[in-house]
């Protein structure tokens, strides 16, 4: 399969680029992409990319950013970064990227696990990642051509623990490369609408 993986060279998408690349071709994309670059806040950005790329068989994205803080101090604008970015920018991929797609391919976005575990000063996170999951549940139902759509929702992985780690006490940290396996199961499995929790 003909796989592009948005996000590619961040810890977790080097976890799935290497876990897809022995049985798929891997495009990555992203702001700092080796491949193709693309900004998912910008819809004309997205359209080209997937313009220039062609047919793919499989999109993943494992990126978006977030606003972190105490919610006393938390204005609009800032709030608004997750929802433009990690919100609506794995959105635009999803909404654009299925005209790309053959029949029958798949869409991976990547949620977390605060939408179900709230954190302090997560509140941007936690209401964004939890309508990552809501569109994915949605959108299952009425993609065509048997387009699969699906959420990864891991916790913190053991390789950014040192920056992530007092974020969360007392939870426990995965590798990535095991994280990288849920992606696997989202593209080469027949499930859709469903939300992989890789929490330990």
């Amino acid at each position: 399969m003909k796989v592009v993986v948005i996000g590619g060279s961040g810890i977790i998408g080097t976890a799935v680029t290497r876990e897809l690349s022995a049985r798929h071709e891997v495009i990555i994309g992203g702001k700092r992409s080796t491949d193709l670059k693309l900004d998912i806040t910008d819809s004309t950005s997205v359209s080209e990319f997937f313009k220039n790329l062609g047919r793919v068989d499989a999109i993943v994205t494992t990126t978006g950013n977030l606003h972190f803080g105490p919610i006393e101090e938390t204005t609009a604008e800032q709030f608004n970064i997750g929802l433009q970015d990690k919100l609506l920018g794995q959105i635009r991929v999803a909404l654009i990227g299925q005209h790309y797609l053959s029949d029958g391919g798949s869409i991976t976005l990547t949620s977390g696990i605060v939408a179900d575990e709230p954190i302090r000063h997560g509140t941007n996170a936690t209401t964004v990642n939890a309508a990552v999951e809501g569109f994915v549940r949605s959108a299952a139902i009425d993609l065509p051509r048997g387009i699969r759509i699906n959420a990864i929702s891991p916790t913190y992985v053991n390789e950014s623990a040192g920056v992530y780690g007092p974020f969360f006490p007392g939870y426990e940290s995965v590798p990535a490369a095991k994280v990288a396996l849920a992606y696997r199961r989202s593209i080469e499995g027949p499930q859709t609408g469903r939300v992989y929790h890789v929490w330990h």
